[in-house]
């Protein structure tokens, strides 16, 4: 790949723990070679999935299984979340080192990005507010929420994107931990149907942009 450049895979619809596993591989590529990637997925079922700060207790997991979800422990920062058809998922695995990127700028980068995005979109009320408020917000509801994992240097996990996402699940949890905060979509927020694919583009686009980089598109990690 040429220098700087990062490697992006597009998984499309695929289960959410196949594009972890997929992402694991790209953190091994990142720390045996100093190779950059960007993983992006959409979830094909329903999954709840939480982050350091502990799981569901028992009874709660019970009644989130029954709603025909899977539950996954993920290794990023964060609380219990949703994750689902209609998000874009994205997993930026970076050399935070080698960019002398501090881990709280990277996560600001983050915002950055789904800034860029809603406002190429016609948002331009998207904001970013102080911790614990990380995502990116339109009003008091959250379109876009992060979570990552930093180990010596090499990012993974990253952001979820609701694009036509069914936001009746996130009503059976506290998403992110955030109590009295909503959830919101591209959708409901355009008043117009917002699939993945049609938010891919300008995604990469916020994504150069930010991180200053060009990009090369693969089908597996180690192409």
């Amino acid at each position: 790949m040429p220098p700087g450049a990062v490697r992006v895979l597009l998984l499309g619809l695929r289960p959410y723990p196949q594009a972890l596993r997929v992402q694991e591989r790209c953190v091994a590529a990142a720390r045996a070679a100093a190779a950059e990637s960007l993983v992006l997925s959409e979830p094909a079922g329903p999954v709840y999935a939480w982050g350091l700060r502990g799981a569901p207790g028992p009874a709660a997991a019970a009644g989130l299984r029954a709603r025909g979800a899977a539950l996954v422990a993920a290794r990023r920062g964060g609380h219990v979340t949703f994750h689902g058809p209609g998000q874009l998922l994205a997993f930026p695995v970076l050399d935070l080192r080698r960019r002398r990127l501090p881990l709280r700028r990277y996560v600001g980068a983050l915002e950055e990005l789904g800034l860029r995005l809603c406002r190429r979109l016609g948002l331009g009320a998207a904001r970013a507010l102080p911790p614990p408020f990380t995502g990116v917000w339109l009003g008091e509801s959250k379109v876009c929420a992060i979570g990552v994992h930093c180990r010596s240097h090499i990012t993974s996990h990253g952001l979820a994107l609701n694009c036509c996402t069914d936001l009746s699940w996130f009503e059976h949890i506290v998403p992110c931990g955030l109590e009295g905060k909503g959830v919101t979509s591209l959708s409901r927020e355009l008043g117009r149907h917002v699939p993945v694919e049609h938010v891919l583009e300008p995604f990469l686009d916020s994504f150069r942009e930010v991180f200053d980089c060009t990009l090369v598109f693969s089908e597996e990690p180690g192409d």
